[in-house]
């Protein structure tokens, strides 16, 4: 699963998939606008065919809180 959320977040950064950790801050270290989180997030949904609530879409910090929302959802 965290390669898959790797390869996703490597298409909306500049950053190159193998510098992409569970460490990673999406906005800090991905410069990811917040555009780009909210297009991220409906990748996810669509590759995982989940609903992530608006509301918590504000949890999402790290690579790692994004892998683990995504393990519990299923």
């Amino acid at each position: 699963m965290l390669e898959k959320v790797i390869d996703i977040l490597s298409e909306y950064t500049q950053k190159d998939s193998k510098e992409i950790s569970v460490q990673s801050q999406l906005i800090a270290d991905l410069e990811l606008s917040s555009l780009d989180v909210i297009n991220v997030v409906v990748a996810f949904e669509d590759e995982f065919g989940i609903e992530i609530p608006d509301e918590e879409i504000y949890e999402f910090v790290t690579v790692g809180d994004v892998v683990e929302y995504l393990k519990n959802a299923q």
